[in-house]
């Protein structure tokens, strides 16, 4: 049996999904690891444990469907995305945690650059805003608070890489250090124009450009696994950060064509065609991905939490014990009784930007439940996606047909009713839920022949269940209004206004 094994490196868990030629899923392996908060605001992985969670689940993927490596026609990867590692190029080792894209530890970094008149300048290269979120002032953070680290890293000692190179670097034995474009695109020190690193943005964060990968196709041979690895070279061929591989894993290939996923934060993705669409409203612009030799775009809306706020019910309120629980305890009430629940607990994302933002509940009174709350958390999701599509539409010009959905929370019947009826649209949920790992398989698997032309793929993707809009119009609306009081509220917290 032929087989393309997708490595789906997660924020709180790796996965390995194996894929056969109609893109059925032929066996699954998940395991979480450890998250590290040494402050408020910060979040940190321990690289090695992302590495030996994701070769463990490689190889136990491939135990539970009876299969080896000589099975593996190739291995595609998806990543979080601006999660940032820094690494010794002779033993391998970490330098230190890696930066979780979810840390806020560069606020202050980026209102000085954006005080010094920079954010247009990291805008009109990248197609990003100066945020947090993403890798650059992360990097420049580990070159300038850990002892030692700029002076090795000068000396070409240092790697710098997203998940997608440490994972490669790993898998190769060192051989390769490398990315793509849609993770390069991620980092704040990539022009999306010229399809390279962008040495003036380097300069201005003070990163040397020997610490970083070579770019390289989304879709082609990269290089190939480590003996130590697998007792045969397996070609990894396919690299695309999480929610780039989504849309290629929904088959939105054309222009105008969107996905959203509900996964620990809530990603939606507009593909724009061959040319980059410079937004108006504050969302990103981003490379979708290269293959052969043509790089295509998105527009991208990021909610920074979105299945986290479930999580948070689970953990920290103890209101459920699972996340599946969650519906059922949203469903024992009507409506959310004028709850809203406003989940910036890493601040908030598109179209608002305010790494200042906090957590806030509004609208509690003696009446309000357990369900009411939790309600409100999904709900909550559905708001943040609103306000993304909402821009898309602005800036693109275009208003969807249909929405395609996927992530876990995209399994959560009242959650994607209730998003087709604040967005007006249906929202549409496919037969192959882990669109995300199907993605970085069909990347693999266009690099080798497996699968021959997206056409090809196209005829793969099915829909399991059409979610129509039923509340009236009138109705969404006062919700919306209720859901922006709530968010001007939760602005701004943390810079004491």
């Amino acid at each position: 049996m032929s087989v393309v094994l997708a490595l789906d490196q997660g924020t709180t868990s790796s996965r390995a999904i194996l894929f056969d030629h109609d893109a059925r899923i032929v066996a699954v392996a998940q395991k979480e690891f450890r998250q590290i908060f040494p402050q408020p605001g910060w979040m940190e992985h321990d690289p090695r444990d992302i590495w030996s969670s994701q070769i463990g689940v490689a190889r136990e993927a491939l135990a539970r469907a009876n299969l080896t490596a000589r099975d593996l026609t190739a291995i595609g990867i998806t990543n979080q995305r601006e999660t940032t590692v820094v690494w010794d190029r002779k033993s391998g080792e970490p330098v230190a945690n890696a930066i979780v894209w979810q840390d806020r530890r560069t606020a202050d970094a980026c209102a000085r650059l954006k005080g010094r008149g920079l954010g247009d300048r990291f805008s009109a290269k990248t197609g990003l805003l100066v945020d947090p979120y993403f890798s650059g002032t992360k990097l420049a953070w580990l070159l300038e608070n850990l002892p030692g680290v700029r002076a090795r890293a000068e000396a070409g000692n240092l790697a710098f890489g997203t998940v997608d190179s440490w994972l490669m670097w790993k898998l190769t034995g060192g051989a390769l250090h490398a990315t793509d474009p849609s993770n390069a695109s991620r980092t704040l020190l990539f022009n999306i124009h010229t399809g390279d690193w962008d040495d003036e943005l380097l300069g201005l964060l003070g990163i040397p450009r020997a610490m970083l990968p070579e770019v390289v196709s989304s879709s082609a041979i990269a290089g190939e696994t480590a003996r130590d690895i697998f007792p045969v070279a397996v070609p990894i061929a396919g690299i695309a950060g999480d929610q780039q591989a989504a849309l290629f894993g929904q088959c939105c290939f054309s222009a105008g064509m969107a996905k959203n996923t509900y996964g620990t934060g809530c990603f939606m993705l507009m593909h724009t065609g061959e040319r980059p669409v410079h937004s108006s409203n504050r969302l990103l612009t981003t490379v979708a991905w290269s293959v052969g030799g043509r790089t295509e775009y998105a527009l991208e809306g990021s909610v920074f939490i979105a299945g986290a706020a479930v999580q948070w019910l689970r953990d920290g309120l103890g209101i459920i014990r699972s996340s599946a629980e969650v519906e059922a305890l949203a469903a024992s009430v009507a409506d959310n009784g004028g709850v809203y629940l406003v989940p910036a607990f890493a601040g908030l994302g598109a179209p608002h930007w305010d790494p200042y933002a906090r957590g806030t509940i509004m609208g509690l009174t003696r009446g309000s439940s357990g369900g009411h709350i939790a309600r409100a958390a999904l709900e909550a999701i559905a708001y943040q996606s609103a306000e993304v599509l909402e821009a898309m539409h602005a800036d693109s010009g275009i208003r969807l047909a249909e929405l395609r959905v996927d992530g876990g929370a995209a399994q959560n019947g009242l959650l994607m009713q209730f998003q087709a009826d604040v967005l007006g649209v249906p929202v549409v949920r496919p037969r192959v839920h882990e669109t995300t790992a199907l993605g970085a398989a069909y990347l693999a698997g266009l690099a080798v022949g497996y699968w021959k032309s997206r056409e090809e793929i196209a005829g793969h993707w099915e829909a399991e269940v059409r979610f129509a809009p039923k509340m009236e119009p009138v109705r969404a609306a006062s919700l919306r209004k209720g859901w922006e009081r709530a968010v001007q509220r939760a602005k701004q917290w943390e810079a004491g206004n």
